[in-house]
């Protein structure tokens, strides 16, 4: 394995899971954005995962930008860190939710995040959830979203907030702080 295939690897197990359709691509630049304050365009992703054709190789700076994005400082310190100690703890990786792969329809989550904003949210599949009640957040009862994966303590991105008959929307929970999670039970 070359050191960018092992970046790549790295990466895709701490959002956990392997980029696969143009949405996985724009959330991960979402995000990349979100911890580092740097932009890499969604068709760089995509051409480093093989998703678009591609017969070049990955700029310096999207190496150093990817290689932040894990917690190193460098390219050059993934390399010498990352790449050699297959047992090194991922520093990115904290507790967190693959929509996709841990949910149930029917499932209900408690999402919070500062100063004291509370989302209740019950998931109807398909990266698809309702909102069943909030406290102190511009997210309100019945509003729909989607969103594929949650990081604890980390900025929650989602996608097509629906609110009422306004157009969908993206937004951001826990911008400053990040979102904390847990499951709730559903109300018999």
């Amino acid at each position: 394995m070359t050191a960018t295939e092992k970046l790549i690897t790295d990466i895709a197990s701490a959002i956990g899971k392997i980029p696969s359709t143009p949405k996985d691509f724009d959330q991960l630049s979402q995000h990349i954005h979100s911890r580092t304050g740097e932009t890499v365009s969604s068709s760089t992703l995509k051409r480093l995962w093989g998703y678009l054709p591609s017969e070049s190789t990955p700029s310096q700076y999207t190496l150093n930008l990817l290689s932040r994005y894990l917690g190193y400082k460098s390219w050059e310190d993934f390399q010498q860190g990352g790449f050699t100690d297959e047992h090194q703890s991922d520093p990115v990786m904290s507790r967190h939710l693959n929509v996709a792969e841990e949910l149930c329809k029917g499932d209900r989550l408690r999402l919070t995040w500062h100063p004291d904003r509370v989302c209740d949210v019950e998931y109807e599949g398909d990266l698809h959830f309702k909102v069943l009640r909030s406290e102190k957040t511009r997210i309100l009862a019945d509003d729909t979203f989607d969103c594929g994966l949650i990081i604890e303590n980390e900025p929650l991105y989602i996608d097509n907030l629906r609110q009422g008959d306004l157009p969908p929307v993206t937004y951001v929970c826990g911008k400053k702080t990040g979102v904390r999670f847990e499951r709730i039970l559903s109300e018999e």
